[in-house]
């Protein structure tokens, strides 16, 4: 389910609620690959998938900054905004990665709107995401991110 926003007023209309929940993405290893080439992070544990099968999670896993990065892809699944000229994101409060995310299992993002404040010409919002992991018992990421959306 997509929610869409016009505007500040309805921004601060639906401060404290859950927005929904993005489809299932599944983490593949070219993923990791490519954030590792990005990031300069080749950590076995991410990258070399037959020495990570005897590691501490038996597989390798995506990087956190990786789940982390797929925010704004997940989040477009959940919150549309219109009525604004543009957004960027402002940056993040808090930010947590409580469970691994093992290559080739899928992921969502949940999202709620933690708090909205008028700034000089916008509105800034904060976004509690919740990022799970199928079959995990505990969240993969927890992150309080921070957009600014300007008229």
């Amino acid at each position: 389910m997509t929610t869409t926003v016009n505007g500040i007023d309805q921004f601060h209309g639906i401060v404290g609620q859950h927005l929904g929940w993005s489809d299932w993405r599944t983490i593949t290893q070219d993923q990791v690959n490519l954030f590792a080439d990005a990031t300069g992070d080749h950590q076995w544990i991410h990258v070399d998938p037959e020495r990570a099968a005897g590691g501490p999670f038996g597989a390798a896993i995506a990087h956190g900054y990786l789940t982390l990065a797929l925010a704004p892809v997940l989040l477009g699944e959940v919150l549309v905004v219109e009525g604004m000229t543009f957004g960027v994101n402002y940056g993040c409060n808090k930010v947590r990665f409580p469970a691994p995310v093992k290559v080739g299992s899928k992921l969502r993002c949940g999202v709620a709107i933690a708090s909205v404040e008028d700034v000089e010409g916008g509105v800034q919002v904060n976004l509690d995401l919740t990022f799970e992991t199928e079959g995990s018992t505990k969240p993969s990421c927890v992150a309080q991110v921070v957009y600014r959306y300007y008229r």
